[in-house]
Order: C-alpha cells, then sequence, then structure tokens
C-alpha cells in the first residue's frame, strides 16, 4: 500500500491508505510517521559548514594525487565531488551522501561514528547469540569495510573522510557496552576468557534427551555404508542429514542417492531464507528423506524428525571441520531420542578428538542425571499442523508474492481484454492452479475474480437510465 496526504493549502486535510496498484481506498489515519529517505538530513548552516570543510578537503587531496602523477583519479574525483557539492547545495542530499558523514555529523578525522548504542541509558544487557559466529563477524567488520574504501580512496573514486564513514571497531564496542551474556553451544577463546571462568552450561534439557552418540567410521566403502545407514532411518520414518565438503560432492551424492530410489533435496548456497524454511519444513513433513548440503546444517536448526547425521572428510583440516563445527553439525541430531552421528575418516584429528571427547562429557552428565530422576528421554513429536504453523512465515511470503504477481496479471490482461475476457482468463487459470494442486493459487484468483464481479455490479446499480418523456 502507499499513504496519500490530501492538503488543504498548508494544511494536511487527510492521510489515507490506499492500494498501490488499484489507488483503491483502504483506511483513513490519523497520524503516520514518515521517516527520512537517509541518515544524513541536516540543518541548512549545518550542511553549509559541511560544505566548506568537503570543498577545502577536496582541494587538498587534489594536489596529493596531481604530485604523485595520478592525473586520472584527480579528474575522476574531482567530477565526482563538484558534481555531489552542487546536489548538496540545491536539494541537501546527494548519490553516497554517507560518504561524508564526518563533515555532516561534525566529527573529527578517525572519530568514532554514532550508533544506536548511544541511545542507549548507561546501564543495559547486551545478549550476543551464537556468539562463536557473531564475536569474529564483529572483529572481521572495521578492517573488511576499510579494505574496500581504501581502493576507492586510492583510485579517486572517494574522499579520504569516505573511511570514517565505517563500523564500529571492536575496541570501540567493547567500550560502549555494559553488561554481557554470550550465548553459544560451543563458546569462542574470546568469550571464555572475558568470562573469567563464569561460565553457566545449560547441558540438561527438559525433554531428558542425550547428545547424539558419535562414532568413526573409514572411508573405504563409505557411500555403500551411507547407503545401508539411510535404509535403517527411512524404514523407521527417522530423517537424515549429510553435511560435505564441496558443493560438487554435495550435487553427486544427491544425484547418487536419488538414482537409489532415495527422496533426497539439496541444499545450497543460492537458495534463500524463505525457501529453506520450505524445504526444511519438507523434510520434516517426510516429503523427502535426506538432505545433502555444505556447511548449511548448523546453528539454530530443529529438526526432531532427523535421527542421524552423517559427516564425510571428518579429518581433512578447516573451519568447515573444526571442533565448533563438528559440536554444532553434531547438535542436529540432539532433538531425537535415537539420534547419531557418523563421521567418515580414516585418521582421528585433533578437532575430531575434542569434538568427541566434549560430546561424551555432555552425555555422561545428562545420562546421570536421567538416571538419577528417572527420566526417559523422548523425542518431541509434532503434528503435521504444528510443524506448518511454526513455518507458517513461507506461506505467508509466498502468498504476497502471489498476491502481487496476480495483480500484475489483473492489470495486464486489463490492458488488451474487456471485462468478460479477463473474468474469464482468470477462471481459466484458476482451474489450471487448481488442476496442479496449488490450491492457495486458486484461491487468490477466486477471490480477485468475485472482486471483479463485485465491482461490475456496483458499477450497475450506480448507471441511471434516463426516463423517456
Amino acid at each position: 500500500y502507499v499513504v496519500r496526504i490530501e492538503f488543504w493549502g498548508n494544511t494536511i486535510d487527510s492521510i489515507k491508505i490506499v492500494d498501490a496498484l488499484t489507488g483503491k481506498f483502504i483506511e483513513k489515519k490519523r497520524r503516520i510517521a514518515i521517516y527520512p529517505a537517509g541518515h544524513w538530513v541536516t540543518t541548512r548552516p549545518r550542511l553549509e559548514e559541511a560544505i566548506k570543510n568537503i570543498e577545502k578537503e577536496l582541494e587538498e587531496r587534489l594536489k596529493e594525487l596531481k604530485a604523485q602523477g595520478k592525473l586520472l583519479e584527480a579528474q575522476r574525483l574531482e567530477r565526482r565531488t563538484r558534481f555531489d557539492l552542487e546536489m548538496l547545495r540545491e536539494v541537501g542530499y546527494c548519490p553516497g551522501i554517507e560518504n561524508y558523514s564526518r563533515h555532516l555529523s561534525g566529527r573529527k578525522p578517525g572519530e568514532r561514528p554514532s550508533c544506536l548504542i548511544d541511545y542507549f541509558p548507561p546501564e543495559f544487557l547486551t545478549i550476543i547469540d551464537e556468539s562463536h559466529v557473531t564475536i569474529p563477524q564483529l572483529m572481521g567488520m572495521y578492517n573488511g569495510d576499510r579494505s574496500r574504501k581504501l581502493t576507492l580512496v586510492e583510485h579517486g573514486f572517494r574522499l579520504p573522510s569516505a573511511l570514517d564513514n565505517r563500523p564500529l571497531k571492536f575496541e570501540e564496542l567493547e567500550q560502549l557496552w555494559d553488561q554481557v551474556i554470550f550465548v553459544s553451544a560451543t563458546p569462542g577463546p574470546y568469550e571464555l576468557k572475558k568470562s573469567q571462568g563464569l561460565v553457566v552450561e545449560q547441558i540438561i534439557r527438559p525433554t531428558g534427551l542425550v547428545d547424539p552418540k558419535l562414532v568413526v567410521k573409514p572411508t573405504q566403502n563409505q557411500i555403500e555404508d551411507i547407503v545401508e545407514e539411510i535404509r535403517k532411518r527411512v524404514d523407521r520414518n527417522e530423517r537424515v542429514l549429510i553435511t560435505t565438503l564441496t558443493k560438487r560432492m554435495a550435487e553427486d551424492l544427491s544425484e547418487y542417492l536419488s538414482g537409489l530410489g532415495f527422496r533426497v533435496r539439496y541444499l545450497h548456497s543460492e537458495i534463500d531464507a524463505i525457501e529453506r524454511v520450505e524445504i526444511l519444513r519438507a523434510l520434516r513433513l517426510g516429503h523427502f528423506d535426506v538432505l545433502v548440503g555444505v556447511n548449511l546444517l548448523r546453528e539454530g536448526l530443529d529438526l526432531p524428525e532427523v535421527s542421524l547425521v552423517i559427516i564425510t572428510d571428518a579429518d581433512k583440516t578447516g573451519f568447515l571441520r573444526s571442533e565448533t563445527a563438528l559440536i554444532q553439525t553434531a547438535g542436529r541430531a540432539a532433538r531425537n531420542a535415537a539420534g547419531e552421528v557418523i563421521m567418515y575418516a580414516d585418521i582421528v584429528t585433533e578437532a575430531m578428538k575434542r569434538a568427541i571427547e566434549e560430546t561424551e562429557r555432555r552425555r555422561r552428565i545428562q545420562m546421570e542425571y536421567n538416571k538419577k530422576h528417572g527420566i526417559v528421554p523422548k523425542t518431541i513429536k509434532k503434528s503435521a499442523d504444528q510443524i506448518l504453523l511454526s513455518t507458517k512465515i513461507a506461506d505467508e511470503k509466498i502468498l504476497k508474492k502471489d498476491e502481487l504477481s496476480i495483480k500484475m496479471e489483473i492489470a495486464e490482461l486489463k490492458r488488451n481484454l474487456n471485462e468478460y475476457e479477463v473474468i474469464e482468463e482468470l477462471e481459466r487459470r484458476m482451474y489450471i492452479a487448481a488442476s496442479l494442486l496449488d490450491f492457495e493459487k486458486a484461491a487468490l484468483y477466486r477471490d480477485a475474480i468475485r472482486e471483479l464481479k463485485r465491482k461490475k455490479k456496483r458499477r450497475r446499480r450506480n448507471v441511471k437510465i434516463p426516463k423517456k418523456r
């Protein structure tokens, strides 16, 4: 939808929400918040001061580039910056205005940029989930951004002040937060050092489930062994996850297993988040039995139906087979009482050894607790309706995309057909969707047809027939 604001002179007369495609009125609002298109909207005096500082920096930088014999870079920088300055003078904005943020906010060179945390009260609690992944990302943000921007500055695409439009350095972030809780099944060295021994282990699960058994098998005849293990799980109506090191291996293995009659899907990096939810839901509902992927089966996957996780090339050294990665991947089988992890390797690496030892330590604690309290581990079994409800976001996103698609179809049809022909064509498409068992889309076509028929009736009632004299 869009917001339509109607004025009476300089006074706002009404605020209406209307359909973006049809212009149909939806509702009236008393007030609405409209945010600026960019963060760097500022007052005219501050803008004038910023323009002066940008011009001064430009002159200095042009001298540097010309002294180095970089005439092309100097010309490029001058042309671009002069254009931006003209835009700032005329409209108060320019493309890439954030690159002048240091001047617009009045900061000194190298000074920390402002951020959301500046708006927090002095005492606040920061909770960092999956900290073993988040902390390294936070540490690398500044250097990654600076590396990219240095190239732009060196080749005359931006002024050096663009380097100050940046993420926080990790040390700056540390100075900002007050109290922190790091949440992770596999905390990294930074978290363990900072916590100074104050580590709370959440090993006992309310369901009594224990961490899965980790088994190491040789790589010789591993494919035949994988096939046999999958058959056992399929017979018990359970699911299997297989993680490989390369995309090519994942594709080949998927194709091979599919050729043997297994219902297999391949999860790769090009699949967007919503489609990923769809695939995982289909796995849980039993539409297929085996899911193969590369580094996509780690944090945040709750799959109680999965009883077996297979890790190929477990003895290959690298971040995909580090202690953290192995424990996280193994954890995908921890929601099932019969959970098991098979690692195929010819040698036991240090990472494998530590992962096995840590998992065994947790299993001992969990089993002792269960024995002491008479708890029998049980897999959480959900009905198809519960699974569908928990992944409702995928349906909602797909339906929204379909609604927009159908509105665009109607607009296109109206340009070429009369009203009766449009309704006939939509009915034809509705029956095709229904025959393909795409009932959600068929229902959207049905609703669109009803709306068109309603409008037609309304117009008929409003037509006045002149009386004969």
